[in-house]
């Protein structure tokens, strides 16, 4: 068995598109992820745990922002690939552990919906997938609604 952990933030700014990802699903909100690509946090924590615990580098070693063809790229596709990546390195994930933190938008809605795309992409049974929802009191960056963060916890074998 391995444990990997993973982190990600991204800045939060107003905008016209409505609507932002979040676990491969697209969320109604006034506001968007400043990133390279769709700034899809929950998946880049993901990444960099799963990554992590097969000692295999990080996000930015496999997607790295500096490269072109990962401008706007769906986060959901950068995960299938690091699936396949896992798989022929001969690893099965066990179980996955995300906390999203934000003020806004409330997410309870819409978790049932995040484990379920996240258990088509990597093909595993949706109870071994976690997703906990959590403000920050409305303290820092996050608690003024101007970031977002996850974090991840993965067990592969």
């Amino acid at each position: 068995m391995r444990v990997g952990i993973g982190y990600d933030i991204h800045q939060l700014v107003e905008s016209n598109e409505l609507t932002f990802k979040l676990s491969g699903i697209s969320i109604p909100f006034e506001k968007r992820c400043v990133a390279h690509s769709d700034g899809d946090v929950a998946i880049h924590a993901l990444l960099d745990a799963l990554l992590g615990a097969a000692a295999l580098g990080d996000i930015g070693t496999h997607f790295p922002d500096t490269d072109p063809k990962y401008k706007n790229a769906d986060s959901a596709i950068l995960l299938q690939e690091c699936y396949q990546l896992l798989k022929s390195n001969g690893y099965i994930i066990e179980n996955i552990d995300l906390n999203i933190i934000t003020e806004k938008p409330k997410l309870e809605p819409y978790i049932s919906l995040m484990r379920t795309r996240l258990s088509e992409i990597l093909q595993i049974e949706i109870y071994r997938i976690s997703i906990k929802a959590k403000t920050n009191e409305q303290l820092d960056a996050i608690g003024r609604g101007e970031a977002i963060a996850a974090q991840a916890v993965v067990m592969i074998r």
